[in-house]
């Protein structure tokens, strides 16, 4: 019986929140797009929108549409997943979820204290500097223009919104109620008091908040999930730009693993893996993957991405369309190398880079295992009848010698 809906808007996201269920042995099913809620056999659903990069009333339509129908199949609990950086169109989708669901107030928790990001008089703080200040406020794609969270609500938004201290209660509020969160306790504070009354039938927040959702809804039985083994060698494909992203390759390669920045030509010109030098540099990245364990694969340029900057604006290729075809070249080529014996354990770092991968070998479907550390997913996958595994991870958290402490617990695991 489908007790939990999480309607999360990248894919990367969908998976670190559908994990803090998964890694307790509650049955959880991430999927991509369309849902059919009534033929749902899981406990715990999550569905990725795709609707980050979408304007705002596209985005705010398929949380409805997605929301009327948890309603009308008798779903308890709809947990609407924001970025722990407050990208996307947070306004648009939190009115949403609380116009189509007919509650009365909407608990907005959107601390993650785990990994440094911080709502203090409501203000979004990501390692104690305002997020519009942090690198998610020059984010190329969708920065983050204010930190205070009901001002960020409502630029899409009409709908009442207020701040409210970890403990303070929601029952005589409506609108959407901004919790202020500086470690878990204050998050665990804030759910005990939301749910001391029986359980909020919307609730919003990243996977901060979502960590203690086994205990509250009564899901959770106590039993951990063990990370599997797996194979020891470690291609790292990065479609990041953050900053944190990059010095965490940095170091990477300092340690010793072998790193390729794809040209702005096998980035964006259409159908250059299917071409005679697509197919020769497939050839050695196969190649490189079979000299070395430890890899990584980027799409950004050395030294800044002013090269495939030029190479898009000569081509008349807009920002979006970067975007776009970046992440879909990069699933080609995933794609094309998916079937090779050098291939080991898989890390995708990024939502767009992560679906057009996934996309690429017909994978719809994830199912998280557990966390790896907190933020780092261990997901798997059918492939034409074997079982894959696959590390993802977002771009703008993790510490700089993350990479290389993933690759030597897996190696020694």
């Amino acid at each position: 019986m489908l007790r939990l809906l999480m309607i999360a808007d990248d894919f990367t996201g969908a998976l670190d929140t559908g994990v803090q269920l998964a890694a307790h042995g509650i049955p959880t099913q991430v999927v991509v797009g369309q849902a059919d809620l009534s033929a749902c056999s899981s406990t715990v659903l999550v569905v990725d929108t795709e609707t980050r990069h979408l304007p705002a009333a596209k985005a705010a339509k398929a949380v409805e549409e997605l929301t009327r129908s948890a309603v009308e199949n008798g779903v308890g609990c709809i947990y609407k997943k924001t970025d722990s950086a407050l990208r996307g169109n947070i306004g648009a989708e939190l009115a949403a979820l609380l116009k189509a669901s007919g509650a009365r107030n909407l608990p907005f928790l959107p601390a993650f204290p785990q990994i440094g990001r911080t709502t203090k008089k409501g203000v979004h703080y990501i390692d104690g500097v305002p997020v519009n200040e942090s690198p998610f406020g020059i984010d190329p794609f969708e920065p983050v223009r204010c930190a205070e969270v009901t001002k960020l609500i409502h630029l899409q938004t009409e709908i009442p919104a207020q701040n409210l201290r970890p403990g303070e209660t929601a029952a005589d509020k409506t609108g959407i109620l901004v919790y202020d969160a500086a470690t878990a306790a204050d998050l665990e504070t804030a759910g005990r008091q939301l749910f001391q009354n029986g359980t909020p039938p919307v609730l919003a927040g990243c996977a901060g908040f979502a960590a203690f959702l086994p205990e509250l809804l009564g899901l959770s039985d106590g039993s951990v999930v063990e990370v599997p083994q797996l194979d020891p060698r470690l291609l790292v494909l990065c479609g990041s730009v953050n900053p944190i992203t990059l010095r965490q390759m940095d170091t990477a390669e300092k340690a010793g693993f072998t790193r390729l920045r794809l040209t702005p030509r096998q980035k964006l010109e259409p159908g250059y893996w299917a071409s005679a030098d697509g197919k020769a540099a497939l050839a050695e990245i196969e190649a490189m993957l079979a000299a070395n364990p430890r890899c990584i694969i980027e799409t950004n340029d050395a030294g800044g991405n002013q090269l495939t900057a030029d190479y898009a604006a000569a081509r008349g290729i807009d920002l979006d369309g970067l975007r776009v075809g970046i992440s879909g070249s990069v699933g080609q080529m995933f794609g094309a190398l998916f079937g090779s014996e050098h291939l080991g354990t898989l890390l995708l770092t990024g939502g767009d880079t992560l679906l057009q991968c996934m996309n690429s070998v017909g994978a719809r479907e994830l199912e998280p295992v557990c966390e790896l550390e907190s933020g780092i997913v261990l997901a798997r996958f059918a492939y034409q009848g074997r079982t894959r595994y696959v590390i993802t991870k977002s771009g703008g958290f993790g510490q700089e010698d993350l990479l290389v402490e993933l690759a030597d617990r897996i190696a020694k695991h």
